[in-house]
């Protein structure tokens, strides 16, 4: 099995969906609750999308999109009113539908992992709403962010649980 990679290794991908954890946030053991760790980490992922040509108003604009379709999430240290985070994406995989992703928040004011989202996603037709094949463009840019990660000198530890089929 692979090790967690460290903080600086995550810290050194692209930061998205950067705040600070406000106090609405918190629930009844005085940390950040459950729901908002799974919205920010989806947020910070819709943003890192962007940067391989799905815009989050692709549905509207090109009648496609992704949904997820499987996550494994992993609580590593509580987060509090105050902490400072910032969300992280490192592509796994690709296949003709679908992609392979693990989306790391991290508490910037401790230097620490404090969350890992790993996901499949599924590359829809919204008029059909069925699975359907990467846009070429899309496909080409997925693949060069994994060729690029793949030269980080780390690999992400992964659940074993999901796959891409």
């Amino acid at each position: 099995m692979t090790a967690q990679p460290s903080y600086d290794q995550i810290a050194a991908l692209p930061a998205y969906s950067q705040q600070g954890i406000p106090a609405a946030f918190e629930d009844f053991n005085g940390h950040l609750n459950v729901r908002h760790y799974l919205g920010i980490a989806s947020e910070g992922l819709d943003e890192s999308l962007v940067e391989v040509g799905i815009p989050q108003n692709w549905p509207h604009t090109a009648g496609q999109a992704v949904f997820s379709a499987e996550h494994h999430l992993t609580y590593f240290s509580e987060l509090r009113t105050g902490d400072k985070i910032s969300v992280r994406v490192r592509l796994v995989g690709r296949s003709r539908r679908a992609a392979h992703v693990v989306v790391y928040l991290l508490d910037d004011s401790h230097s620490r992992v404090s969350y890992v989202m790993e996901e499949i996603l599924l590359h829809m037709d919204m008029e059909t709403r069925k699975t359907s094949d990467w846009p070429e463009d899309v496909a080409q840019q997925i693949d060069a962010r994994l060729a690029e990660e793949q030269q980080l000198g780390w690999e992400p530890m992964l659940s074993g649980s999901m796959s891409l089929r």
